[in-house]
């Protein structure tokens, strides 16, 4: 039986994640309610939510045990699956990737032991928005049948993956 590539049972689980994702949403600030209203955002090329969370481990089988034992996140290959629905709209369905990588993975740079994964709207728009504000943006594209991937890095230079599913057209 041939062995598939870990990126692509992370990718593949991502396929799962179900997608009616458009339009504005409420956003609270950080800061007392008293000192600022929430701001009803409406441009293009916004996170979404959190799409996965990707870790490394030297014992990534006896991590994956420890995580359903302790936890109840059983992984047998192609991620947990965490459903959620939006606050404001529960009629929205969606679900962020959990999974393990070993340790040897390069779809998470070496410096890192985790990678989150992040829907957008527009990858686009984001991309040229973030590009403007210089961002480090890595060049490499990627196109699936289950949506669009960029990365960035923030300032300490962790890699971030930016995915736009087929569903989340600007």
């Amino acid at each position: 039986m041939q062995r598939i590539p870990c990126s692509t049972i992370a990718l593949g689980s991502l396929l799962l994640i179900s997608a009616s994702l458009k339009g504005g949403q409420e956003v609270q600030s950080p800061q007392p309610e008293e000192s600022k209203p929430p701001v009803k955002m409406e441009q293009r090329g916004r996170i979404l939510g959190i799409g996965g969370v990707f870790f490394k481990s030297a014992n990534r089988d006896q991590m994956r045990e420890w995580y359903s034992k302790h936890l109840g996140l059983a992984d047998k290959g192609a991620g947990v699956m965490l459903p959620w629905r939006e606050h404001d709209d529960p009629q929205k369905e969606h679900a962020t990737v959990w999974t393990v990588f070993p340790s040897s993975s390069d779809y998470i740079p070496a410096t890192q032991s985790f990678m989150i994964n992040y829907i957008v709207d527009d990858l686009d728009a984001l991309l040229d928005r973030l590009k403007q504000e210089g961002v480090k943006i890595d060049a490499k594209r990627m196109n699936e049948s289950y949506g669009r991937f960029a990365w960035i890095y923030d300032q300490d230079g962790n890699k971030i993956e930016l995915w736009q599913p087929v569903t989340a057209k600007p």
